[in-house]
């Protein structure tokens, strides 16, 4: 199976105000398996994008399966970097609708 990023992200973490992502939950997408869950503070994933590491969100389906979700980039706004499943110009992170942990 070819893979669909370098990393899916399954789970992510906001800050109080909701408008920045602390942690995400990333797993390694290595074709045929998912990669085991490691904890990325927002720093770690923002630096794997801008070095050209590909990003997609992943969700768990009904029958056990990781299904693709989003492509995931950066979006920057006024000099500032978001981390966003759109191109949205709104000046925060957004990662659609993966679970909180």
């Amino acid at each position: 199976m070819d893979t669909w990023a370098d990393y899916g992200i399954a789970k992510v973490r906001y800050d109080e105000d909701r408008m920045h992502i602390t942690n995400v939950e990333v797993h390694e997408d290595r074709g045929d398996t998912i990669g085991l869950a490691e904890d990325w503070i927002r720093s770690q994933a923002l630096a794997a994008i801008e070095i050209g590491k590909s990003f997609v969100t992943i969700l768990m389906n009904d029958e056990n399966k990781w299904q693709r979700g989003q492509d995931v980039h950066i979006v920057t706004i006024k000099k500032e970097k978001y981390i966003r499943t759109d191109w949205n110009q709104t000046g925060s992170d957004n990662l659609e609708n993966l679970p909180e942990y």
